[in-house]
């Protein structure tokens, strides 16, 4: 019997989005789903669940990061690929998505997604259209003021001001 080696996103992995919110996360995110049959981890989603269920109030803070983590670990012991996919402002956050994998027996694949074109972002979130009911949307102002601590370690750069999604796509998982 001949082996071939299959390329890395065959395997179960764990795909970690972070950036700043409309800089494409989710856009590129869904379309990772489609194209490897991925299981998606939106934080925005699990924060608005636990804020509707009563347990917390926007902003959430930590709690959405903790539940995406264990349901992500659920969904990698499983045998699925997972898209996590959250602004991660920390290296903590993003560290703690290592262990996640660690723990789990297999690979990730850190991606920071980001908008080069700063007009270009802005018109993205003060346009967005909300698809989480009840989801507060950051505003322009919102983003200056947060706390994204920038990326130093190994990552892959995906700038959606001059990548077209199914170039974003084959970027990850190229």
């Amino acid at each position: 019997m001949s082996r071939t080696l299959l390329p890395w996103w065959t395997a179960v992995v764990l795909i970690v989005l972070s950036g700043l919110p409309g800089t494409g996360k989710t856009t590129l995110a869904r379309a990772l789903v489609a194209a490897v049959g991925a299981a998606h981890v939106r934080i925005d989603t699990i924060e608005q669940a636990l804020v509707d269920s009563g347990a917390a109030t926007h902003p959430v803070g930590p709690q959405g990061y903790y539940v995406a983590r264990a349901v992500a670990a659920d969904l990698l012991r499983q045998g699925h690929t997972v898209v996590a996919d959250g602004v991660n402002p920390l290296p903590v956050t993003r560290e703690l998505w290592w262990r996640v994998a660690s723990g789990a027996g297999v690979g990730v694949r850190d991606v920071e997604v980001v908008c080069s074109d700063p007009a270009l972002h802005r018109a993205r979130v003060e346009h967005r259209v909300a698809d989480i009911p009840g989801h507060p949307e950051p505003t322009w102002d919102d983003l200056q003021r947060n706390d994204f601590v920038p990326w130093t370690g190994p990552r892959t750069v995906v700038d959606t001001a001059v990548l077209e999604i199914a170039d974003a796509v084959r970027l990850v998982l190229g």
